[in-house]
């Protein structure tokens, strides 16, 4: 009973979580750097060829009739 007791009156546990605001304009700026680097375009070709691996494919051959 006491355990429950102490509980009561301990205060909340805070976590080390923050709101972050970012300006607009900045990340606007941000992403118009990264889309015309090199990296981007190459993140995206790599999107579409693990896309391409993980396509289902028709293993079964035609009937013939």
């Amino acid at each position: 009973m006491n355990d429950t007791a102490e509980s009561a009156t301990r205060p909340p546990i805070r976590t080390g979580l923050a709101e972050v605001r970012y300006p607009l304009p900045e990340m606007l700026e941000e992403l118009k750097l990264e889309r015309a680097a090199s990296t981007f375009a190459m993140q995206k070709l790599d999107q579409q060829e693990i896309g391409k691996l993980f396509k289902a494919r028709n293993t079964r051959g035609k009937s013939k009739k």
